[in-house]
């Protein structure tokens, strides 16, 4: 398993690359602000191949380059359908004004090939099989990719749950109702062992989560 990931120049926004191994296809999740020349890097050291984009939810740090990094290499984006409005209209996500410039740019259009993603749904992309489960609280439309098949469990977070924290709540369609209950049953029941790849900060653990985050230990 080739696992590759590196933070957006602009917000921090993890982008993750992941293959079964170099030389074969990949998936590229949230693809954000400015990563274009990183990501091109990734690809060709490993010598990859982009069928996919896949998208946690719809906030614009974390979308901000899904229609370059789509069109040039034609492939489809797949986003929950309760984010998908924000891939053209990512003020909405955020609470702007429409027109507000967000790093320099002004207009924003989905992907040619855009694919909803359903909770329970298994997407199997590039050798590999990304379960998808639904988890609100960030945004209506977060949804984490849990990989089954692999040799140990791997969960791309997006930003349900960090490294000793969670994200934040207070955006339109943020809840904190709806988070406690997708950390409570979404992030809760997986085993210790899962590895979790976040879309902000350090990779850890769901053990070490349990152990250690105050929002996951004061969970009502």
């Amino acid at each position: 398993m080739l696992i590759a990931g590196f933070p957006s120049d602009a917000t921090a926004t993890n982008c993750w690359v992941v293959a079964p191994a170099a030389g074969e296809q990949c998936v590229v999740i949230d693809p954000g602000i400015g990563i274009g020349a990183h990501l091109d890097e990734i690809i060709a050291q490993h010598r990859l191949h982009p069928v996919a984009v896949l998208l946690t939810h719809g906030h614009f740090d974390h979308t901000f380059s899904v229609l370059p990094v789509c069109q040039a290499r034609d492939v489809p984006a797949y986003i929950h359908p309760a984010d998908r409005g924000q891939l053209s209209d990512p003020w909405s996500g955020v609470g702007m004004p429409v027109g507000t410039p967000l790093f320099g740019t002004l207009t924003f259009a989905e992907p040619d090939d855009v694919r909803e993603l359903g909770d329970g749904d298994t997407v199997s992309l590039a050798g590999l099989d990304f379960g998808v489960q639904h988890s609100p609280g960030h945004s209506a439309g977060s949804v984490v990719f849990g990989l089954t098949g692999s040799d140990a469990a791997v969960l791309f977070s997006g930003d349900l749950l960090f490294a000793g924290s969670i994200g934040r709540v207070d955006l339109p369609g943020g809840s904190m109702a709806a988070m406690e209950s997708s950390l409570r049953d979404v992030i809760l029941p997986m085993e210790g062992t899962t590895l979790v790849h976040p879309g902000h900060g350090p990779s850890t653990t769901i053990a070490r989560e349990r152990a250690t985050n105050p929002y996951l230990q004061d969970l009502p």
